[in-house]
């Protein structure tokens, strides 16, 4: 009987345990036998297998973070690590090892498959959005909805004291929650780590706004953003004489229960990474193109790089105006 190992690892995302339940019930369904693996790579490490049932996985899809558990785990980079990842596979009798993560995590299970020829099933599960092949990751759509919810809140107190306000959002490297979050919060700037933004453009926008009687302006910056926060808030209030405040969302966007479109798209990667591996094929990373659950190799799909939508940029700048 084909054994199947799955864990989860890195940042944990709204959405991971959908695709869980799903790969979990669907590897029972296809008479696999399936072990979770508690605390990602490190509990590959140090042998923290289950052995999965129907059962284990019920009343866990409406659930934030994972139920496996998540660590990140610089053992795992060691060549000694990464054997002794390998060794406990090899003791379960598991072949094939679907890992639910982002870009850290895929690329460790890439070095894992080199190595020691395991096969392994990428799942996109990350909030940030960063991994280029797929147009989306599980987990981004709860963690944006978040964050709108926070704007609405801010606006509110932002009015009543009219102030600016900064909020700072996820995202070290890639800015898409920031990005999308002020189109569809309606902010007057995203500041994103892929554009540098002149801080006068900012503030000279603040104060006309001010001069047609805006009470508010809200400025969303994604963490990785080359000026800190701070140093923003700072410059801000020095060059308008306002005053500005900041929110710093941090990992209240990973928590909460996963949207409908989160749960949709784990629980079909969930599926898929079990299909693939019954028709026997190797090393591929699932995502999604135009609406459709697709695989892809998995060393190419680590190596495409997500296209930065300044159409979008300019229209955060445009539309609140």
């Amino acid at each position: 009987m084909k054994r199947i190992g799955i864990l989860t690892s890195g940042g944990d995302s709204p959405g991971m345990n959908a695709a869980l339940r799903a790969a979990t019930r669907y590897a029972i369904y296809y008479d696999m036998e399936i072990y979770g693996i508690h605390r990602g790579f490190e509990g590959l490490i140090d042998g923290e297998f289950e052995k999965l049932d129907r059962r284990s996985v019920a009343d866990i899809m409406q659930r934030g973070g994972t139920t496996l558990r998540t660590a990140r785990s610089d053992r795992f980079m060691t060549p000694e690590g990464l054997e002794r990842a390998a060794r406990n596979l090899e003791t379960f009798k598991i072949n094939d090892l679907i890992i639910i993560g982002g870009n850290g995590s895929l690329t460790g299970g890439l070095m894992l498959s080199q190595k020691y020829d395991i096969n392994v099933i990428g799942i996109p599960g990350t909030i940030d959005n960063d991994l280029g092949y797929t147009d989306s990751t599980i987990g981004f759509d709860t963690a944006l909805n978040t964050v709108l919810d926070a704007i609405t809140r801010v606006r509110d107190t932002s009015s009543a004291h009219e102030r600016t306000t900064v909020i700072e959002v996820m995202g070290r490297h890639c800015g898409d929650i920031a990005l999308y979050a002020g189109i569809t919060g309606g902010a007057e700037y995203s500041l994103v780590p892929e554009f540098e933004t002149d801080i006068n453009d900012i503030c000279q926008k603040i104060l006309e706004g001010v001069q047609v009687g805006k009470l508010h302006s809200i400025i969303i910056t994604a963490e990785g953003y080359p000026v800190s926060s701070s140093d923003l808030v700072k410059q801000i209030a020095d060059k308008t004489g306002r005053e500005v405040k900041l929110v710093v969302l941090s990992y209240v966007q990973r928590g909460g229960s996963p949207t409908y479109r989160d749960r949709m798209l784990a629980t079909e990667c969930g599926v898929k990474a079990v299909e693939l591996i019954r028709d026997g094929e190797r090393n591929k990373a699932i995502g999604e193109k135009n609406g459709e659950i697709m695989a892809f190799d998995l060393e190419e799909a680590l190596t495409e790089r997500r296209e930065f939508r300044y159409d979008i940029y300019k229209a955060v700048d445009i539309l609140s105006k």
